[in-house]
C-alpha cells in the first residue's frame, strides 16, 4: 500500500488507516508527488462533512429545534450557509499572511461553507449547553465583516500577547465560540485552528485540543453536539440526529 491508493481506501473504509499514514508524514504530506493524493481524501471528508451537516438540519428541524443567534435576541439564522465563490480568495489570503493551513481546513473553506447549529427547543433546555457544531471560516452571517481584516486582527492580537508571554503558543484561528459563549453565557476563548500547520490533519481547539478530523466525528456521532445530556430521552433523541451520518 502507497500514498497512491489513499484516496481508494479512505472511500472503501479504511479511514483510520488512511488518517494515522496522513498523520504520520507531518509536514511532509506537503510533498509534490503526496498532496495531491492527501488533497483528495481532505476532500472527500468534507464532502462527507458536508453531507452530514445538511442531514443535521433536516433531523433537528423535525424534532422541532429552532437555530438563532447565540444574543437575547434569538434573531433566525440559516444554520447552513455553502462555500461561495470567494472561498479560495480566503484561502490563499490565509496561507500569504498567516502561513500553511491544515488540508483539512482548506477542504472545509472551499467544499462545506460555515455551520451554526445553535439554538433552541421548548422541551429540550438542556441542549442549548450542549456546544453545539460550529464553524465559521468564510463569516457568511456577517455581510458587513471582511473575514481577513478579522482574522489579520486577532493575529495580531496574539502577535502582542506572544511577544511578551513565552507561553503563549501558537496562534488559534478562531472559527466558533466557546461551549458558554453559544449558551449566550460569559465564557472563554474562540475554539480554532492552531496555525501555521502544514499537516494533512489539524490540532483544533474545543476546548480540549484534537485533530480537527477527530473533533467532528465526536461531534456527529452526538447529533451535532460536543457535550451530550445525559439522560435516557436523551440518548434515544442523540440516537435519532445521528441516525445515517457517514464517519469521516
Amino acid at each position: 500500500m502507497g500514498f497512491g491508493d489513499w484516496p481508494q481506501r479512505y472511500r472503501a473504509g479504511d479511514r483510520e488507516g488512511v488518517w494515522a499514514e496522513l498523520s504520520g508524514l507531518g509536514a511532509d504530506v506537503r510533498d509534490t508527488e503526496i498532496q495531491t493524493q492527501a488533497q483528495s481524501v481532505c476532500d472527500e471528508m468534507a464532502l462527507r462533512a458536508r453531507y452530514n451537516v445538511r442531514l443535521l438540519e433536516r433531523h433537528l428541524k423535525a424534532e422541532g429545534f429552532v437555530f438563532h443567534s447565540n444574543d437575547d435576541q434569538r434573531t433566525p439564522v440559516d444554520p447552513f450557509r455553502p462555500a461561495s465563490p470567494e472561498a479560495p480568495r480566503l484561502l490563499a489570503w490565509l496561507e500569504m499572511e498567516l502561513g500553511p493551513v491544515p488540508l483539512v481546513l482548506s477542504s472545509w473553506l472551499r467544499l462545506v461553507g460555515d455551520v451554526w447549529l445553535v439554538g433552541t427547543h421548548p422541551a429540550w433546555p438542556e441542549l442549548s449547553g450542549a456546544d453545539p457544531l460550529v464553524i465559521e471560516l468564510e463569516g457568511s452571517r456577517y455581510p458587513d465583516m471582511e473575514m481577513s481584516e478579522y482574522f489579520a486582527s486577532e493575529h495580531e492580537a496574539w502577535a502582542e500577547e506572544a511577544a511578551h508571554n513565552p507561553g503563549a503558543g501558537s496562534f488559534v484561528l478562531p472559527v466558533s465560540p466557546d461551549r458558554l459563549h453559544k449558551a449566550n453565557l460569559s465564557g472563554g476563548q474562540p475554539y480554532g485552528f492552531r496555525i501555521p500547520c502544514s499537516d494533512a490533519d489539524g490540532v483544533f481547539t474545543a476546548p480540549a485540543e484534537m485533530s480537527f478530523v477527530s473533533y467532528l466525528n465526536l461531534v456527529l456521532e452526538n447529533g451535532g453536539f460536543a457535550a451530550w445530556p445525559p439522560g435516557d430521552a436523551m440518548a434515544r433523541l442523540k440516537n435519532r440526529l445521528a441516525d445515517g451520518m457517514l464517519a469521516l
